[in-house]
C-alpha cells in the first residue's frame, strides 16, 4: 500500500487526488464477513411533475443515466452541461425530465388524488402513497420516526425477467451488476426502513425467492444485527414451477426480523386438548448410556411386576463401568431398562426421584411390547411440567383410565407452535391471488399477486393480541398486505392502520406501445396504466366497497371467517401521490395548503383528511386531534379556542425559538412542532 499511497500523492491536482485516496480506501476496505457489491451505482427519481428550469439536474426522457445541469433556457430551448459526462449540449425542454439524485435534500407534500370512505363514523383511515419507495420513505421517517410496529415487504425478486427498474431501465439477466443493482436498491431502502421501526417491540417482514435469498440474508444479517432472525419456507404454487432438468420449484422464503420484546402469539385452539404421553427411554443417541448429554443418573432399573404389570420399585443409577445384569432381582418382577431394539443402552428421560413424583400424580403407563423384542415392557409418561400446571389451574385430571393412569386436560386450550415449514391450502397464490385479483379488477394485468391469506397468516401471528398498530408495506404490488390488514380487522374489531407505498410504473410492453402512440412518462395516458392506479388503488376501493371494478357485488366468503366478500369493510382509505416543494416557497409559509396532508398522517392521521382553501390566523380540526397557529399574534385567542378541545398535536408557525417553547408549555398540548423549521430541518439533512 505504501508504493501506491507514494504514487498518488504524485497527482497535482488535489481534488483528484483526494477522490482516488478516497476510493482506494472504499476498495481495499477489510471486511471479514458479509457482502461485498458496488455500493455506488448511480440512482436517480424522475421528476414528471417540476417545470424544467435553470439551475435544475435533469436528464433526458429514458436515459437516467446520463444527467445535466441546465445553464440556461431560450425559446423552450436549454443550454444543458453534462454532470457526469464532459459535454454541453441544446436540448428541447419537452425532451428533458428534472430529476432527484439520492442523497439530496428533498421538500415533499402529498397531493391528494382520490378517497374511498365506507365508514364515516370511524376515525381509522389507511394511506396509499404513489410514489419512488425511497423518497416516500424519507417521508415517512419525518412521520414516524421509530413508531411502525411492522414492515412487510414483497421486494422485486431479481428473476432477470425484467420485472423491476433500477435507475428507470429495466434490469435482465444479462445485466452483469444485476446482484449489485438489486442489493443497492434494497440497502438504501432497509437502511431508512430501520428507522422507522420501533426498536422496543416491532417486526420486520421480507418475502424471497431463491434468487436472491442467501444474499438477502447476509444483507439483514449486516444492517439489523440485533434482530433474531429467522426464515420460512412457505409453499406458495403447490403444482410447482416446472423446470428442465431441476426440481419444480414449490416455494418461497419469509425472512422474519423481530426487535425488543417483539413476540410471535400462538394461537390456541378452542376445543379440549388431551395432554401427549411421552415415551420415557430416551431415543437421541447423544443420549445414551455413558455420554456427557446422557449424564450418570438416568440409566438404572425399573422392576415391573410381571402379574400385576405395574412398577413394584425404581431402582439405583448404575455407574457407566457396571454391568447392568448384576442389579439385584426381585422376586416376581423384571428389571427394565431403556434399551433400543438394536440392543443399545440408552437413558431414560428422567431421574429416579423425578419419576417417583410422576407415579404419585399416576404419570406413568406401563405397556406390554411386542414379542422377540430386547424388552419385555414399554413405558410412557406425561411430563413434569404438567404437575405444576395443575398447581396452577392451567390443567385439571379429568379422571382415570382402566389402567389408573390420569387423564390429563390442558384448561385453556393447545397452544399451536407453528414451525418454520408452511405448507397451506390457502397460501396457493394462483387461487388465492391471481383469482381474488382478478374477481376485482377483471382484466387488469398484474404478475403474481400474494395469497391474500399467505400475508394474512403472517401478520396474525403477530397482532392477534394487539388490535391497534401501524403495518408499512412499501412495495405495494396489487395492495394484498392493505387488503389483509382489513380481514384482520374485520375479524377481530382491530383498528391497525395500514400504509402502502408503490410506484406507477407501467410494464415494459405497455411503455414501448405508448411511446409508438407518442406518449410520454407523466402524460396522462401514461400515469392510467401505472401500477398504483390501475391495479393498486381500484383494488383496494373494489376490497373495501364490496364489489368489481364493474361495480358488481363481489361473490364468494373469506375462508376462516366466513365472511361474504360483498360486505366489503367498514374502513376508510386515501390515495395520495408524492410531490416536491420549492424549499424557499415552504419558509415563506405559501405552502400550507399543500402540507396539510403530511401534517394530518404527522398527527396520526386520524379521520378524514382536511383541507384548506383560505387564508386564516389559525386552523383547528377537532375530528382530526390536532391544530395549527399560522399567525404569533394571535396566540391568546388561538389558546382560548382550543383549550376545550381534545388534541394531540398542535404545530405552531414561528421563527422565534423563545416563543415557540413558551406557546408550546402554555397550550399543555401533548404532542407540539414549530413550523416551517421541523419539516425544513427534518429534510436539509442528507438522509442517505
Amino acid at each position: 500500500m505504501a508504493a501506491i499511497d507514494d504514487l498518488i500523492a504524485q497527482i497535482d491536482n488535489p481534488e483528484l487526488r483526494d477522490k482516488i485516496q478516497q476510493e482506494l480506501r472504499k476498495v481495499t476496505k477489510n471486511k471479514k464477513f458479509g457482502l461485498v457489491f458496488e455500493r455506488h451505482l448511480p440512482e436517480c427519481t424522475p421528476l414528471y411533475d417540476i417545470p424544467v428550469k435553470k439551475g435544475a439536474t435533469v436528464a433526458k426522457y429514458g436515459d437516467m443515466n446520463t444527467l445535466y445541469k441546465v445553464l440556461n433556457i431560450e425559446d423552450d430551448i436549454a443550454l444543458c452541461m453534462g454532470k457526469n459526462v464532459d459535454v454541453t449540449e441544446k436540448i428541447a425542454v419537452d425532451g428533458l425530465v428534472t430529476v432527484a439524485e439520492f442523497g439530496e435534500p428533498i421538500y415533499p407534500y402529498l397531493e391528494p388524488l382520490d378517497s374511498v370512505e365506507n365508514a364515516p363514523d370511524s376515525g381509522l383511515w389507511h394511506t396509499l402513497i404513489e410514489a419512488d419507495n425511497y423518497h416516500a420513505l424519507q417521508l415517512l421517517d419525518y412521520l414516524y420516526h421509530g413508531k411502525v410496529d411492522c414492515i412487510y415487504i414483497d421486494p422485486p425478486y431479481n428473476t432477470g425477467a425484467k420485472d423491476w427498474k433500477y435507475n428507470n431501465d429495466y434490469v435482465d439477466g444479462n445485466d452483469s451488476y444485476r446482484h449489485s443493482k438489486w442489493l443497492s436498491m434494497m440497502e438504501k431502502r432497509l437502511l431508512l426502513a430501520k428507522k422507522l421501526l420501533n426498536p422496543k417491540d416491532s417486526v420486520l417482514i421480507v418475502t424471497i425467492d431463491e434468487k436472491e435469498y442467501l444474499h438477502l440474508g447476509c444483507l439483514l444479517e449486516e444492517l439489523f444485527p440485533d434482530a433474531r432472525m429467522q426464515m420460512i419456507s412457505d409453499v406458495i404454487n403447490p403444482r410447482g414451477t416446472t423446470r428442465e432438468g431441476s426440481f419444480s420449484r414449490t416455494d418461497e422464503y419469509i425472512y422474519v426480523l423481530q426487535f425488543g420484546c417483539n413476540s410471535v402469539f400462538y394461537p390456541q385452539a378452542g376445543e379440549k386438548h388431551y395432554v401427549e404421553w411421552y415415551r420415557l427411554r430416551r431415543t437421541d443417541l447423544e443420549s445414551r448410556r455413558g455420554t456427557v448429554k446422557g449424564g450418570t443418573q438416568q440409566f438404572y432399573p425399573i422392576y415391573i411386576d410381571v402379574k400385576t404389570e405395574e412398577i413394584v420399585h425404581i431402582g439405583e443409577p448404575i455407574p457407566a463401568n457396571v454391568d447392568r445384569n448384576t442389579v439385584p432381582s426381585i422376586e416376581g418382577a423384571v428389571a427394565v431398562f431403556p434399551i433400543k431394539n438394536d440392543g443399545t443402552e440408552m437413558n431414560w428421560g428422567v431421574t429416579p426421584d423425578t419419576l417417583k413424583q410422576l407415579m404419585k400424580y399416576h404419570f406413568v403407563r406401563v405397556r406390554k411390547n411386542s414379542k422377540g423384542k430386547p424388552q419385555q415392557y414399554l413405558l410412557h409418561y406425561i411430563s413434569y411440567v404438567q404437575i405444576e400446571a395443575i398447581k396452577s389451574g392451567k390443567s385439571i385430571i379429568e379422571g382415570y383410565n382402566e389402567d389408573g393412569t390420569a387423564i390429563v386436560v390442558e384448561e385453556d386450550g393447545h397452544i399451536i407452535r407453528p414451525g418454520s415449514a408452511w405448507n397451506i391450502s390457502t397460501h396457493n397464490a394462483g387461487t388465492y391471488g391471481t383469482e381474488i385479483l382478478a374477481s376485482l379488477i377483471k382484466g387488469k394485468k398484474f404478475t403474481f399477486p400474494k395469497s391474500i391469506y399467505s400475508t394474512f397468516d403472517i401478520l396474525k401471528y403477530f397482532f392477534s393480541q394487539k388490535r391497534d398498530g401501524i403495518i408499512l408495506d412499501f412495495f405495494a404490488g396489487s395492495g394484498t398486505t392493505l387488503h389483509a390488514v382489513n380481514l384482520l380487522n374485520a375479524e377481530d374489531g382491530g383498528n391497525r392502520r395500514c400504509i402502502l407505498v408503490t410506484n406507477n410504473e407501467v410494464s415494459e410492453d405497455e411503455a414501448k406501445s405508448l411511446i409508438k402512440q407518442g406518449h410520454k412518462p407523466g402524460d396522462d395516458e401514461w400515469n392510467k396504466l401505472g401500477i398504483a392506479r390501475y391495479v393498486t388503488w381500484p383494488r383496494t376501493v373494489c376490497s373495501i366497497k364490496g364489489h368489481d371494478i364493474n361495480g358488481q357485488p363481489l361473490k364468494g366468503n373469506y375462508i376462516g371467517s366466513d365472511r361474504p366478500m360483498v360486505d366489503g369493510f367498514n374502513t376508510n382509505a386515501n390515495f395520495f401521490k408524492l410531490g416536491f416543494l420549492d424549499k424557499m416557497a415552504v419558509r415563506l409559509g405559501t405552502q400550507l395548503e399543500k402540507l396539510i396532508p403530511v401534517l394530518w398522517m404527522k398527527a396520526n392521521a386520524v379521520g378524514k383528511c382536511p383541507t384548506i382553501n383560505d387564508d386564516r390566523d389559525y386552523y383547528i380540526f377537532p375530528e382530526n386531534r390536532f391544530a395549527i397557529l399560522v399567525n404569533e399574534s394571535k396566540f391568546n385567542e388561538f389558546k382560548d379556542k382550543v383549550v376545550d378541545k381534545d388534541l394531540d398535536v398542535v404545530y405552531l408557525v414561528t421563527d422565534y425559538e423563545p416563543g415557540y417553547i413558551r406557546m408550546r408549555q402554555e397550550l399543555g398540548i401533548p404532542t407540539a412542532y414549530q413550523l416551517y423549521r421541523d419539516y425544513l430541518d427534518n429534510f436539509r439533512i442528507n438522509q442517505r
